[in-house]
């Protein structure tokens, strides 16, 4: 049975805790392999076989929590978590209307607030628990339901510590004005201690969910990109409008300037700019022609295009773009795993350092001053934070990878946003890579008259037509002036035996006016395989075009050597300065070629490149990134066609040019979405950015609760001031990490 992935969005979790607790519940469903839980997005990736989810979402529901299956066809997760920050939010509008008078009778409270006028009535013990009583247990609901799980699950939260330090507060109110009558009104009571504590929190959990909402907003703006209607042309030529979902491939589609292109499909007639900017990050629109291919999502600027339909639903670029995105962010990066350590501990700590706080104010401190010992303690428990622990990686993950991905950056998973930045030498492959992959033919001459020019052009134009390899159809295309017809398809030579000798050439049989050749067309190391000789002329005259930065082959007819052809593939025009910004980082650079050794480092030297491997069989790439890393390098793999996929899976980080093969992008840690070089740089400054992003909000979460809890237990802050301190601690988190949406990735 295949694997497959399910996102449930999930809803009631209040720190990383929760997320330990659901992690647990769905790990132990039938079928389940692999469960990760993002506190900061709220949406669990289920990996596994036979995966059932009314059982997820029961196991779910069991632990505490709630979940539904993410169907984006339905709505989206965004759409669920609008919903939840508007509950939030008039939880929280409740509980302030209800706590400001409370808050308002503090003045009596202080010595220097003595001048501003309190009403006796507000100072009633039976008016402050009518107001705080809704508040503790309507609008503080949440943090009861979610204590009572976590407790029945064996574990423990923050909904814990909120409960329990305003509990305390509203219970001990509650106890001095029944029991204790001759209280004096401004001296004992806590009941706006607990309401202002449980407003305060409620807050902060909305900025937090805000906050958390923006940090996730990459995959909305992406989703928003592709449009829900199309128009379809009728057999009779007419059109009809249709929604998106309703097309199929082949069918052919109208697109008008100023349209979003509806889906990914290849232009059969028009031609226009499509501006790619969303999804490639590339400013400028890309001129579209007959034949070329098209993504849905992209913006169509000036002319009118029909569209066949080639990609639908989820094997479009977009919808591949988007699993991506939401791949790297709810998956866990290893620099989260102290945070995790630390948050499984954390509230038990909390307690115990609470009750310790309490018996060191009874018993040294003050002495029967139960009223310092007990606000020190309500102190401790709502100072303290773990939620701040679990934001720190998540957010940076999700900020950062939907900032990459909007500049055409994609990484597939959180572990490689965090490695990237770590790596030291960078080997390059040449065609597709440094190159623009299309190559064109600049010689064909021959060696000795034996056969005429045109037939042994019309053998190596058959043969090569057999090869889907970019030299060969360069080799094709070029020969057609050599012929006497278009395409050399007219009395054209039977070919049999065809062979692709990987990275030398190839060979075959050739029936052509009832004669039967064999021909070899190839380097010399394939001619000198087959016993064909070279004569020097001939090895100096490949030598001269090889070191002008062509490739050069030879042809063999019948076991002699017979003609030659060479071809060009010229640099990309950002390669030079890609690289450039490179080598100001101190990085390695290397190409690794099956192309002869010659031509390589003419290449090599024009663009400065710190090593040359040439001459490598596409088996045998692999094993070269192997003893490069074997040297203790940090390897990253940039490659785009079949031959370098082993070699991208080896490599520490393998980066996949967008414009290469689906299996090349499919083995890549790192899609490059655009043909430009330059995005290499930007992705390995966005992992930099993004891991100095998330050392930051771990230093600031530990040292918050470091510093903030013996603060706490000194007795030298309130306990509202407490809980307003630990609801700001998570939302400054999420900010700090939203900083990384606006970070500019220049071209340098």
């Amino acid at each position: 049975m295949a694997t497959e992935t399910l996102q449930l969005q999930l809803s009631g979790m209040s720190c990383a805790g929760c997320a330990k607790s659901i992690e647990r519940a769905l790990q132990s469903c039938d079928g389940v392999t692999s469960v990760n839980v993002n506190f900061a997005s709220e949406i669990a990736a289920v990996t596994g076989d036979g995966l059932q989810p009314k059982q997820l979402i029961t196991a779910v529901q069991d632990a505490g929590y709630s979940a539904q299956l993410i169907d984006r066809s339905q709505s989206s997760p965004e759409d669920q978590r609008d919903d939840a920050q508007q509950l939030q939010f008039f939880k929280f509008l409740a509980a302030a209307i209800l706590s400001l008078p409370l808050l308002y009778t503090m003045f009596g409270h202080f010595s220097w607030t003595s001048g501003i006028p309190v009403p006796a009535l507000l100072m009633s013990p039976w008016l402050q628990l009518l107001l705080a009583t809704p508040v503790q247990f309507i609008m503080g609901w949440q943090f009861y339901r979610g204590s009572y799980h976590a407790l029945r699950n064996g574990a423990a939260n923050m909904d814990v510590l909120v409960a329990l330090g305003t509990s305390a507060a509203y219970f001990y109110s509650i106890y001095l004005a029944w029991f204790a009558p001759d209280y004096h009104p401004h001296e004992g009571l806590y009941f706006e201690t607990s309401a202002v504590l449980i407003t305060l929190i409620l807050l902060g959990k909305w900025f937090e969910a805000r906050a958390k909402g923006r940090s996730s907003s990459a995959i909305q703006k992406l989703l928003q990109l592709q449009p829900e209607r199309a128009l379809r042309e009728l057999a009779t030529g007419d059109t009809e409008e249709v929604a998106v979902a309703d097309l199929k491939v082949g069918d052919i589609i109208h697109v008008r300037p100023g349209q979003s292109i509806p889906t990914d499909g290849k232009v059969i007639s028009g031609e226009s700019a499509i501006d790619e900017s969303m999804l490639t990050g590339e400013s400028m629109p890309v001129a579209k022609h007959d034949d070329d291919v098209v993504m849905g999502g992209t913006m169509n600027t000036t002319g009118f295009l029909r569209v066949e339909v080639k990609q639908i639903g989820a094997e479009t670029a977009l919808a591949k773009i988007i699993q991506i995105v939401e791949q790297a962010q709810n998956s866990k990066a290893p620099i989260q795993r102290l945070a995790d350590r630390v948050a499984s501990i954390f509230v038990p700590a909390v307690l115990v350092i609470a009750a310790l706080t309490m018996l060191t104010w009874i018993v040294f401190l003050a002495p029967g001053d139960w009223r310092s010992a007990f606000e020190a303690t309500v102190a401790v428990l709502v100072i303290a934070c773990p939620c701040a622990l679990g934001l720190a990686t998540p957010t940076s993950i999700m900020a950062g990878s939907g900032r990459a991905a909007q500049a055409g950056i994609l990484f597939k998973q959180s572990d490689v946003l965090e490695r990237t930045q770590a790596v030291d030498t960078i080997v390059f492959d040449k065609t597709g890579t440094l190159t623009e992959g299309r190559p064109k033919l600049t010689d064909f001459g021959l060696f000795n008259q034996a056969l005429p020019q045109a037939t042994v052009a019309t053998l190596v134009h058959s043969l090569e037509k057999q090869s889907e390899h970019p030299l060969a159809q360069a080799i094709v295309n070029g020969l057609v002036a050599h012929l006497g017809n278009d395409d050399g398809a007219t009395d054209a030579p039977k070919i049999q035996q065809f062979n692709a000798h990987q990275g030398k050439g190839v060979s075959a049989k050739a029936t052509y006016h009832d004669h039967s050749y064999q021909v070899f067309i190839g380097s010399l190391r394939l001619l000198e395989e087959q016993g064909v000789h070279v004569n020097d002329h001939a090895q100096q005259l490949l030598r001269e075009l090889q070191t002008q930065g062509k490739t050069a082959m030879a042809i063999a007819v019948d076991g002699e050597l017979h003609a030659y052809v060479a071809v060009a593939d010229t640099l990309r025009s950002t390669s030079k300065e890609a690289l450039q910004a490179l080598r100001r980082r101190g990085l390695k650079l290397i190409m690794l070629t099956g192309d002869n050794n010659h031509t390589a480092q003419a290449i090599a030297q024009e663009l400065g490149l710190d090593d040359v491997i040439a001459e490598v069989l596409p088996e045998d790439k692999a094993n070269h990134i192997k003893e490069l890393q074997a040297t203790g390098a940090t390897v990253a793999m940039v490659g785009d066609g079949i031959n370098d996929a082993p070699a991208l899976a080896v490599a520490d980080i393998g980066i996949a040019m967008g414009t290469g093969t689906h299996v090349a992008i499919e083995a890549a840690d790192i899609a490059l979405m655009r043909a430009d070089l330059n995005g290499l740089a930007q992705a390995l400054e966005m992992s930099r950015l993004t891991v100095r992003n998330i050392r930051q909000n771990l230093f600031w979460a530990f040292a918050y609760n470091v510093i903030g809890i013996p603060i706490a237990a000194s007795g030298l802050l309130a306990p509202w001031l407490a809980g307003g301190a630990m609801a700001l601690s998570s939302v400054s988190v999420v900010l700090n990490a939203l900083r990384l949406q606006r970070v500019k990735l220049n071209r340098q």
